[in-house]
C-alpha cells in the first residue's frame, strides 16, 4: 500500500529530547529568577561601607541576555545530542527492517544476531531471529515433504503406465491379471493421497474435540488389525486402564491404529509380540505401543516421524503402508498439545509412547 511518508521517527526523537531539555532548562532559570528576585531589592543600594548592591533592574538587565544565550546554546546541544542519541539507539532498530526486507525477498538464512545487553531490542531481535528459524527449517521440510510426495505418487502412476504399455504390446497378455496389478497400485496411489490429506487436515488442526478413552482405542485398533496379526503370527496384548483425554475421536483413533499397524509391519517374521498399555496420571494420558523386531539404530529414531522415511532396517512390503504412519501420529500428537517419544529396544523393537492432555473433569 502506497502512503505519503512521514516525519522519521529520528526527527520526532530528537525534537521530543530537544523540548524536554528546554522545559527543563526553562523551568530552571525561571526557578532561579524567581529565588533572586525574592531576595534582591527593587532598586540598587549602596551600604555604609560603600559596597554597592544591585536592584531587580539591574539584574534584569544582566541575567535576562545571559539565560537568552545559555538557552540558545542548550537548544543547539539538546537537537545535536537527541539526533546522535536518536540514531544510536535506533540503530538495532534499522537492523531488523533490514532483515525483514531481506526475508521479505525470499531470504529466511538471514539472521539480525543483536549483541549487548537484554533490552527491548535485543528482545525483538532474538524472537525474530527464532521465527526465520522456524520458517526455513518449515520451509526446508515442506519443499522435502513435496519432493517426497511428487516420487511417492509419480511411482505408482509410472507403473501403470509401463503395465498399460506392455499390455498394449503384448497380444498374449493375461487381461484378469493386468486388471489385478493395476487395482493394487491404484489401492496404493488412493491410501496415500488420502494420507497426504489427512496430514494436511491435521495439521490445518480444524476439527471439534470431545472426551476420548484411548483404552478403548486400543481395543478398537487390535479388533480391526487382527487378521493381519494373525496372518504375520503376531500377537496383540493389551493392558492398562483408563485414560481420557480431549480432542478428535477420528485422529485419535487414526493415531491408535497407526502405532499398532506399525508394530505389527515392523515386527519379527514369526512368534512377534505386540504390547500396548495405557495410563493416566500427573495430568496426562499416556499411550504406550511396544513391539518386537529387529534391532534399530538409535540415530534413525529422530527421522522416523518424517515424511516418507522408514528404518534401513524396515522392508517395505504390501502392507507396509505409504511411509506416512508415524509422520501423522506426530502431527496429530502436536495438534493435540502432547509429545511423541521413539525409544530403540536395545533387544530389538521400537517403543512409541504418547503423552496427551488428560481430560478435566
Amino acid at each position: 500500500m502506497d502512503r505519503p511518508r512521514g516525519t522519521s521517527v529520528r526527527l520526532r526523537l530528537t525534537l521530543s529530547y530537544a523540548g524536554i531539555v528546554m522545559a527543563a532548562g526553562v523551568l530552571l532559570l525561571a526557578v532561579v529568577w524567581l529565588f533572586l528576585l525574592r531576595y534582591v531589592p527593587a532598586n540598587a543600594v549602596y551600604s555604609r561601607q560603600g559596597e554597592f548592591f544591585p536592584g531587580r533592574i539591574d539584574l534584569i538587565r544582566a541575567f535576562v541576555p545571559a539565560a537568552a544565550w545559555a538557552l540558545v546554546a542548550l537548544l543547539v546541544l539538546a537537537i545535536g545530542g537527541g539526533w546522535l542519541l536518536a540514531g544510536r539507539m535506533l540503530a538495532p532498530l534499522r537492523r531488523i527492517t533490514d532483515a525483514t526486507r531481506l526475508a521479505g525477498r525470499g531470504s529466511l538464512s538471514h539472521r539480525i544476531r543483536l549483541t549487548g545487553r537484554d533490552d527491548e531490542f535485543r528482545e525483538l531481535a532474538d524472537s525474530f531471529d527464532a521465527m526465520l528459524a522456524r520458517l526455513e527449517a518449515q520451509l526446508a521440510e515442506q519443499r522435502r515433504f513435496a519432493a517426497n510426495a511428487s516420487h511417492e505418487l509419480r511411482t505408482p502412476l509410472a507403473i501403470t503406465q509401463t503395465m498399460l504399455d506392455v499390455a498394449q504390446h503384448d497380444e498374449q497378455h493375461d487381461t484378469e491379471a493386468l486388471l489385478e496389478r493395476l487395482r493394487a497400485v491404484n489401492t496404493r496411489a488412493i491410501e496415500l493421497t488420502e494420507a497426504l490429506l489427512l496430514l494436511s487436515r491435521v495439521e490445518q488442526r480444524s476439527f471439534a474435540r470431545e472426551e476420548v478413552d484411548l483404552s478403548l482405542l486400543v481395543e478398537e485398533a487390535f479388533e480391526s488389525l487382527l487378521p493381519l496379526a494373525e496372518a504375520r503370527g503376531i500377537s496383540l496384548v493389551a493392558s492398562g486402564v483408563l485414560a481420557r483425554t480431549t480432542g478428535s475421536a477420528a485422529l485419535l483413533a487414526q493415531l491408535t491404529a497407526n502405532l499398532v499397524h506399525n508394530a505389527i509391519v515392523h515386527n519379527l517374521p514369526e512368534g512377534g509380540i505386540v504390547n500396548a498399555t495405557t495410563a493416566e496420571g500427573s495430568g496426562w494420558a499416556v499411550l504406550t505401543v511396544e513391539n518386537t523386531g529387529e534391532p534399530i539404530s538409535p540415530h534413525l529414531i529422530p527421522t522416523l516421524t518424517e515424511p516418507f522415511q522408514r528404518g534401513t532396517a524396515r522392508v517395505r512390503s504390501d502392507d507396509a503402508g505409504v511411509g506416512l504412519g508415524l509422520a501423522i501420529v506426530d502431527s496429530i500428537v502436536a495438534a493435540h498439545g502432547g509429545q511423541l517419544t521413539l525409544f530403540a529396544i536395545p533387544e530389538g523393537g521400537l517403543r512409541a509412547t504418547v503423552h496427551l492432555p488428560a481430560a478435566t473433569a
